[in-house]
């Protein structure tokens, strides 16, 4: 087995002991998206075009890309504590591949993502969201969620070695909340004005969210709108590949050098 595998897994080891001795903050990141499909889908589907059980199963996919993007938030705190707790500087001084730590790192919270998935989907399916495509088509759906999960825990991880204390990366994470609000987790965008809805559709979770609309056959592609929301698949890949493309080795430098 290659060093950077061998450290890699030991410290996907070491990440998923962390998070199983903190069970109570587990349990709130994988609770809170239930609440949300519960509160969205009953109190404001009642109030939008698409109501009911047809709002909900609109809402599923985008309950779940939204929870995808939390990787930022999640990263990023992690990366911040383990930083300024003084825990990266003594795995620096040992003889490991310096990739390592923040692969670890991302490739546990993409195992915690992958389980904390199911609960969601199964409350999805009581509530009236169903699978309608093919069961090949759902599972590609599930992979580019993981993947788009998998690249913004990259994104939180450098934001996380970048911050000035553990604070500052608590409150920049909080912040994070809005970035599903900017897109069409929640609502249709046809409606939005014409500046706001251009944002909303270049956001990446727009593409990711239309893109498992898709795969799940639960809404079909729009056929006017920005680039990543005709295209899903391809934008949702292509937005995947520019965030690993810059963040991970960004990470891996910032976690190398120890630099803020």
């Amino acid at each position: 087995m290659s060093t950077l595998a061998y450290d890699g897994t030991a410290m996907l080891g070491r990440h998923l002991r962390r998070i199983r001795h903190n069970p109570g903050l587990l349990i709130l990141t994988q609770s809170m998206p239930i609440t949300m499909l519960l509160f969205f889908g009953y109190v404001f589907g009642s109030a939008l075009a698409t109501p009911g059980q047809e709002y909900r199963a609109f809402l599923l996919p985008g309950l779940l890309v939204a929870t995808a993007a939390n990787g930022i938030m999640t990263g990023m705190f992690q990366a911040a504590q383990d930083s300024h707790r003084g825990v990266m500087d003594r795995f620096r001084t040992l003889p490991m591949s310096r990739a390592a730590v923040p692969i670890g790192q991302a490739l546990a919270d993409l195992v915690v993502t992958a389980v904390g998935t199911v609960p969601l989907m199964l409350v999805g399916l009581a509530v009236g969201w169903r699978i309608e495509g093919s069961a090949l088509r759902a599972v590609a759906g599930v992979g580019l969620l993981l993947l788009f999960r998998f690249a913004t825990t990259w994104i939180g991880i450098v934001l996380g070695l970048a911050s000035r204390s553990e604070e500052a990366a608590g409150q920049l994470g909080g912040a994070t909340f809005i970035l599903p609000l900017l897109s069409n987790a929640y609502i249709p965008t046809d409606n939005l004005p014409g500046w706001l809805r251009t944002v909303a559709e270049w956001n990446p979770i727009s593409a990711v969210t239309t893109a498992l609309r898709d795969l799940f056959g639960n809404a079909p592609v729009p056929d006017e709108g920005a680039w990543p929301v005709t295209h899903p698949v391809a934008g949702a890949l292509t937005w995947c590949a520019v965030m690993l493309a810059v963040f991970v080795p960004l990470a891996v430098r910032r976690y190398a050098t120890g630099e803020r």
